[in-house]
């Protein structure tokens, strides 16, 4: 084995730390040797990870995961390319023996009997469940805080939110207690921590990574699995690794894409880019937001892509009125069980009730509605990608607040009228089942870090990925700022 040291283990991304134990040239125990000292050094300022696993188990998997490869000839000791990469889950999926809280008190006591569909993919890739990452109470909001495990800080600004919901695993990517990370994306939960953590966060396709379990199949099709990391190519091995179709999950895509394209050529002097910015003045967007956006599509213009103003096509006003339908019927039926018992309704989070009594009377005639509004949002996008091979957004419309602030009141002065009207940029992509990736684009003068989101057209993950790709080759020295480390 090749001696390095632990912090040069750590700074390697997951395909180079897949080629290095797969060479032989460090073994899998020094690898959870290495993250579990960083871990054990930085997780207790920054709260990223949650319910941590023994190190003497985990270094007895590690163990096993090299005795394998010692006994295999070509590779054929490997379960996969994780093979012996350590991985924590979003505590909002289910881990075999580990507790899937939600982030709330009412789930202390529940601990997984099986891994969900996406765990199980990954541990079928090599990876070493290690433990969870951090979450909001039910996963609702974007800030990673809750009354079981406390709030996680940002990276780069320990008194700032991470953004969330995926909040624990944009923080253990950019400390480098990961390689890799799993989240999920409803409301931006993989795009906005990304974000605010100089990361890359991925939503796919809608229906590309199956959700199981899931009490239902067939309407919830808002939220999706999906990968976050510190590299591009990470980002679609992770994806390969949990996409596929399943038939627990009937609307999931059966196709597959050319994953190893993201990699290849890409011409990018063909890609037309519409820039949406702040929707002609309708989004209210912090001071610097736009500016950092312009700084990332300039990059890409430097690259020969055509960035040229866009326009939704539909009023934002009506798109966010039959989000919101969606949003709290979807939200209030995966909750509901809670409310169940009378006793329950103090111990929640006051932004999941209103979600819950907000969607109390809503009419089959009235979500219809929404979803023929919804029908009308798809196709303005259709057109949209007419004119633009891809669109882009800021991937927030504020900096990463107070870590004690439970959500932004109001942006340049503009009120925000519930808890995640400061998060109404990310839902366009979601509404329309788009894929879309949130990519770095700079820092302000306080060295907190900016995003901007660039979404494909249908099923286009691939075009997604292969337009990051050349992005990322542009923005090495935003790249290469790391935390200013407490801990």
């Amino acid at each position: 084995m090749t001696a390095l040291a632990p912090d040069d283990i750590t700074a390697l991304d997951a395909c180079a730390l897949s080629d290095a134990i797969h060479a032989r040239r460090i073994s899998c125990r020094e690898v959870m040797q290495a993250n579990l000292a960083r871990i054990h050094r930085l997780n207790p300022t920054y709260n990223a990870l949650v319910s941590l696993r023994p190190d003497d188990e985990l270094l007895a998997e590690a163990e096993a995961c090299d005795a394998e490869l010692a006994r295999g000839k070509s590779g054929q000791g490997s379960r996969g390319w994780m093979h012996g990469l350590p991985q924590a889950i979003k505590d909002l999926a289910h881990a075999e023996g580990l507790p899937t809280t939600l982030g709330s008190p009412l789930m202390t006591d529940f601990i997984a009997k099986e891994d969900g569909l996406m765990t199980a993919r990954m541990k079928a890739a090599g990876a070493i469940v290690i433990g969870k990452t951090n979450v909001p109470e039910f996963g609702l909001g974007s800030h990673t805080f809750n009354e079981v495990f406390g709030a996680t800080r940002n990276a780069y600004d320990p008194a700032k939110s991470a953004g969330g919901s995926s909040g624990g695993a944009a923080v253990a990517l950019a400390l480098r207690l990961l390689p890799v990370a799993d989240g999920s994306d409803f409301m931006g939960s993989l795009r906005n921590p990304a974000a605010w953590n100089n990361g890359f966060g991925f939503r796919p396709s809608q229906g590309r990574v199956p959700l199981w379990p899931a009490v239902d199949v067939w309407i919830n099709q808002l939220v999706t699995e999906g990968p976050m990391a510190r590299s591009v190519r990470d980002v679609a091995r992770l994806l390969q690794t949990q996409a596929g179709w399943s038939p627990d999950t009937p609307l999931s895509i059966a196709d597959s894409a050319d994953w190893a394209g993201a990699e290849g050529q890409f011409d990018l002097k063909s890609q037309r880019i519409g820039w949406l910015g702040d929707l002609d003045g309708y989004l209210a967007m912090e001071p610097g937001i736009l500016d950092a956006c312009t700084q990332g599509l300039q990059r890409l213009e430097g690259l020969g892509c055509a960035v040229a103003p866009a326009r939704l096509g539909m009023p934002p006003a009506r798109v966010w009125d039959a989000w919101l339908v969606w949003r709290r019927v979807l939200v209030a039926s995966r909750i509901a069980p809670f409310f169940l018992q009378a006793a329950n309704r103090p111990r929640i989070k006051p932004e999941a009730v209103w979600e819950f009594d907000q969607a109390q009377g809503c009419t089959a005639n009235q979500f219809l509605a929404a979803s023929v509004a919804r029908t009308q949002f798809h196709q303005s996008m259709l057109k949209l990608f007419e004119q633009h091979d891809f669109l882009a957004l800021p991937a927030a419309q504020v900096w990463p607040f107070d870590i004690g602030e439970r959500w932004p009141r109001q942006i340049a002065g503009r009120a925000m009228d519930t808890y995640h009207r400061w998060m109404e940029v990310v839902i366009y992509a979601t509404f329309a089942g788009l894929p879309c990736i949130s990519v770095p684009t700079g820092f302000n003068a306080a060295g907190l870090p900016m995003g901007l989101q660039l979404i494909g057209k249908p099923q286009d993950d691939a075009g997604v990925l292969r337009l990051a790709t050349a992005y990322e080759q542009a923005i090495g020295d935003w790249l290469a700022v790391q935390p200013p480390l407490q801990g």
